[in-house]
């Protein structure tokens, strides 16, 4: 008997799909970033996600440097949100 396989069992299981899925992951943070950091709403907003990096354009270079002081806990708590290590590095524009 021929056993079918669910399109989210083939994305998890299949290696050809591994930098699709990476993509859609980095994707969601980028749309749910402000449900991490509510806080953060009015003076940063995720740009973009490529090749493992977040792009998160700050409202000014005040804002951009307290949270490059605080990337390291930005990184872990959205990777934690994702449930796996997606984002290894943030820059700010």
């Amino acid at each position: 008997m021929r056993s079918y396989k669910s399109i989210s069992e083939i994305l998890n299981e299949e290696k050809t799909f591994k930098k699709f899925k990476t993509a859609v992951d980095g994707y969601t943070v980028v749309d749910e970033f402000h449900e991490v950091f509510p806080e953060l709403k009015k003076v940063a907003k995720a740009k973009k996600f490529e090749n493992s990096i977040l792009f998160i354009h700050a409202e000014n270079s005040v804002w951009r440097s307290e949270l490059n002081l605080n990337k390291e806990k930005i990184i872990s708590k959205l990777n934690k949100f994702i449930g796996k290590e997606v984002i290894k590095k943030i820059k700010f524009i």
